[in-house]
Order: C-alpha cells, then structure tokens, then sequence
C-alpha cells in the first residue's frame, strides 16, 4: 500500500513554492486557491517573508495549497491507495480522496485559519514540543500544569499547549530525559482554547456535500480509517479542538501493510517521523518538482 501524506502548519518557508510555479498552468490553480481561500496565495508562496507567512490565516490555506499543488504534479496518483493530512494537511487530504472538491477544502480552511487566529488571540497562550522521555511521565507532568498533549507525533516526540506561563514552566522544569522547545505558533491549537473556532468552522462546513472517499483514508482523531464522508467532515471540525494523534496514524499504515510513503510538499516533517516510526518503509519527502519522479517511482513500484 503506498500512502500520501499532507503535512500540518509549521512545515512552510518564504519563497518555497517559486519552483512550483514554473509548471504550466501551476500559477492559475494557485490564483484559485487564493480566491477560493482568501489569502494572496501567490505572494505568500513567493514573495512575503517568515513572519508573515508563520500567520495561522495565511499558513493554513498556503500548506494546504501547496499539498494540492505537489498532488495535482504527480503523473501516477492511481497507485496511490491511501492519503492522510496531518492537523490542516487532513484538508488537502480530504480533496486527494474525492472527499471534498478543491473549492471546498480551500474555502473552508481559509475560515479555519482566520477563526483560529481570533481564537488564539484572546488568550495569551502557545505550544512547545516534548522531544523523548517517557510518555506516560510527560503526559503526567502537563495533566499538572494543566496542559494539553495537543499532538501525538510517533517517534518519541509530543507537542504541549496551553498557556503561556504553563510552557515556561514546563521548560524550566522538564521531564527526565526531555527536551522542550517552544515552537513559533500563534496558539494552543487543537485545545479547549480553540472552541470558538469549532463553532465557526462547524456552521461553514454544514454548507458543504461531502462524498465518500474514493481511496482509504485516514483521521487524526484516533488513526482510524473513515469511509463515510459525512463523518470525515464533522471530524475535521471537531479536530481543531481535539488532539492529533499522528502516531496512531502511522501504526494504522503499519497495520495496513503499508509499502511506501509520499509526503507531499511543503514535505519533511512527516517522512522524518515515519523514518523513526516505521524502520524500513521507503518515503520520499515532494519538497520540489524536481522529487516529482523519486515520488511517481515509489508509487508505481519502480517500474518507471
């Protein structure tokens, strides 16, 4: 089985789409994106610099984009039998699966970006990974400082949030055998801070039709597999607020005899937690279309 994976918010950097664009017609789906999200999608990808794009309204439909971008490059997409997103990726992989129409997935996450943003911004709070130790004692150590493990990463890495003075905290006195390092977000996402923006999201998303899947697919919510559309959607709402829980995910491909992984674009982080997660299955991180033809052999099984 040859899954496709969409990365989450963080993974982006200034000008990393300029390769992109230089494929025919690349420029006018990007222009689509951007209308369809609301964010000068263009600019953001090419031109604005890492404090400007590190914005959760921009990041979010700018990964997402990209994601689609990098899928819509590849030449074998039929051998690709399984996608998952993580966090926002799980957006660009709702459209890869026939879930959600292109239009649909951008409009909604330009929503997500902006409500997150106004959720973030009424409290003074963020997150910060947990790299090692035990996880039973990390996720112990936050229970107390009233933190959240906000992502389940795989691969000996957790991500706290919640607030600020909770972090600092936490880095001044970390779990045995821990490192903690803030990370630059605007946010406790995927916390009981982001609520208000579940409800936004839930009212835009009972617009939408979603379809079945047309391949296997997979949710953050507890790494399970998902064949009802309907329900997909209701968990990408509802996942804003809940935690993600990646390394179910990845036991989940390993159950499913997975055979290789494609990250798509802005690609990296995922294929580094598989490496780690699951020894032996080959991956190929899609950063720029020069790695369009490692990915399309991967996919077809080196017959290409």
């Amino acid at each position: 089985m040859i899954i496709a994976v969409f990365p989450g918010q963080g993974s982006q950097s200034p000008g990393f789409l300029v390769p992109w664009l230089e494929a025919d017609g690349a420029r006018e789906r990007l222009e689509r994106y951007s209308e369809w999200s609301g964010v000068d999608l263009v600019a953001a990808g090419t031109e604005w610099d890492a404090d400007r794009i590190r914005d959760t309204q921009v990041a979010q439909p700018l990964i997402v984009a990209a994601g689609l971008l990098s899928w819509n490059a590849l030449p074998s997409r039929d051998g690709v039998t399984g996608v998952a997103g993580h966090s926002v990726g799980e957006f660009a992989a709702a459209a890869a699966a026939g879930i959600l129409t292109e239009e649909d997935a951008l409009r909604l996450v330009g929503i997500r970006g902006r409500a997150m943003a106004e959720a973030a911004a009424a409290a003074e709070t963020g997150m910060a990974a947990v790299i090692g130790g035990d996880q039973d004692a990390v996720v112990a150590r936050l229970t107390e400082l009233d933190l959240t493990p906000a992502n389940y990463n795989g691969g000996g890495q957790l991500v706290a949030a919640g607030a600020a003075d909770a972090l600092t905290a936490l880095a001044a006195e970390p779990v045995a055998g821990t490192r903690v390092i803030p990370l630059s977000v605007a946010g406790a996402f995927h916390t009981r801070f982001m609520e208000p923006a579940v409800e936004t999201l839930r009212s835009a998303a009972a617009e939408v039709s979603p379809q079945h899947p047309s391949i296997t697919v997979w949710t953050n919510s507890d790494g399970t597999t998902v064949d009802d559309g309907g329900r997909y959607r209701d968990l990408l709402v509802s996942q804003v607020a809940s935690p993600v829980r990646w390394d179910l995910c990845m036991a989940s491909f390993a159950d499913h005899g997975v055979t290789g992984l494609v990250e798509l674009a802005p690609a990296g982080t995922l294929v580094g937690l598989a490496k780690r997660a699951l020894r032996g299955v080959p991956a190929v991180a899609v950063k720029t279309p020069d790695d369009v033809v490692a990915a399309s052999t991967l996919i077809s099984g080196g017959s290409e």
